[in-house]
């Protein structure tokens, strides 16, 4: 009798240690269908931005902001609503096409590339130096599942030639597989990190756009591709190389294109002064509107950042309105930061803010 009480206490322990690590699973392993954004860092651009030739030497500095991302268990889920400054968002929204976590971060650094290429352009049409677009190939965003290319390409991938046609551009991928059928294959030779390879890769019917007729079923190798370019200076004294590690996404273009006027500019448009910023920026230097300000006024605010560049928010012609500066501001006076925000439209917007400036003593 005695023995079969032990037992069943045994029993009722050894269950509730199953309990409690399957609790502690569900809690901090199991990640839900969320992300939380916080505030994440204030870059000093000068390391990043290389130039063979710099006008002078600066007192001051220009800073990217960034928003951290991170998923999200119950823990941080609970957490989120008691910490200062974190947003939660379905990852739906930021997922397309259900991409993965690595096909995203694939797409946020060939936008990188592409907002590094405009802002070289925008500071060069400033600045009036020469230069010429030069392509650099065709990468790989994301590759459908279902696929068979699935099973060889991956995010990052370059494409190099299809079937012997070197593959620069989109429309010469597009090209390349136009007049094939389904189950026929292609030999892709493609570069991934420094090593080129050569497989063949059978092609499969595309998913129906919205732009295609109901019976114009196209076949391809089911990637999603993007093209890569780069601006080169016909002057080598006056090339700009950009390296900015991880970092993705569009937004730090205004700043980077303030970097590079500053370097190739015989005047030190800083003045002495700490500022940061964010904003997309186009070869004609119009700044556009982008997303998590409220977290980027906060980084910059912790490292010590005076100004703020802030995009003035987007009205679109049917009412509708995209904040930036507005929601700047507002995080600004929330936290009673002395940081002052600048609302910017194009790169002349904050030059001549700048220009304007008492230098610091």
């Amino acid at each position: 009798m005695e023995d079969r009480r032990h037992v069943k206490q045994a029993s009722r322990i050894v269950f509730s240690v199953f309990i409690a690590i399957g609790l502690l699973f569900i809690v901090y392993f199991i990640p839900l269908p969320l992300y939380v954004f916080k505030p994440g860092t204030a870059e000093v651009l000068a390391p990043m931005v290389q130039v063979k030739q710099a006008a002078g030497a600066d007192r001051g500095e220009f800073m990217l902001t960034t928003v951290e991302l991170s998923d999200v268990n119950l823990v941080s889920y609970v957490l989120s609503f008691v910490r200062p400054y974190q947003e939660l968002r379905l990852k739906k929204e930021l997922l397309q096409n259900n991409e993965t976590r690595e096909e995203y971060s694939q797409r946020q650094e060939i936008v990188m590339l592409t907002s590094q290429a405009d802002a070289i352009q925008a500071a060069y049409n400033k600045l009036g130096v020469p230069y010429h677009i030069q392509k650099d190939g065709v990468v790989v965003q994301q590759v459908y599942p279902e696929f068979p290319a699935s099973e060889t390409l991956h995010a990052g991938d370059y494409i190099l030639e299809i079937d012997g046609q070197a593959i620069q551009t989109y429309e010469e991928l597009r090209a390349a597989v136009g007049n094939k059928q389904a189950g026929d294959t292609v030999k892709i030779v493609y570069k991934r990190g420094g090593v080129t390879r050569t497989k063949d890769i059978a092609l499969a019917v595309l998913p129906e756009q919205e732009d295609v007729a109901e019976n114009a079923k196209r076949v391809g190798l089911g990637i999603v591709p993007a093209e890569v370019h780069s601006v080169k200076a016909e002057s080598p004294d006056h090339q700009i190389e950009i390296k900015a590690g991880e970092i993705g996404g569009p937004s730090a273009g205004l700043m980077f294109a303030l970097e590079i006027y500053n370097r190739l500019s015989a005047e030190d448009i800083t003045k002495g002064y700490k500022i940061a910023g964010t904003g997309e920026i186009d070869p004609d230097g119009k700044v556009g509107v982008i997303g998590g300000i409220k977290h980027k006024v906060v980084a910059a605010d912790r490292a010590g950042a005076e100004i703020f560049f802030a995009p003035e928010d987007y009205k679109s012609p049917t009412g509708g309105t995209i904040p930036n500066y507005s929601d700047a501001k507002a995080r600004a006076e929330e936290m009673a930061t002395s940081m002052k925000i600048v609302p910017v439209a194009t790169l002349d917007d904050a030059l001549k803010y700048l220009a304007a400036l008492t230098p610091k003593p």
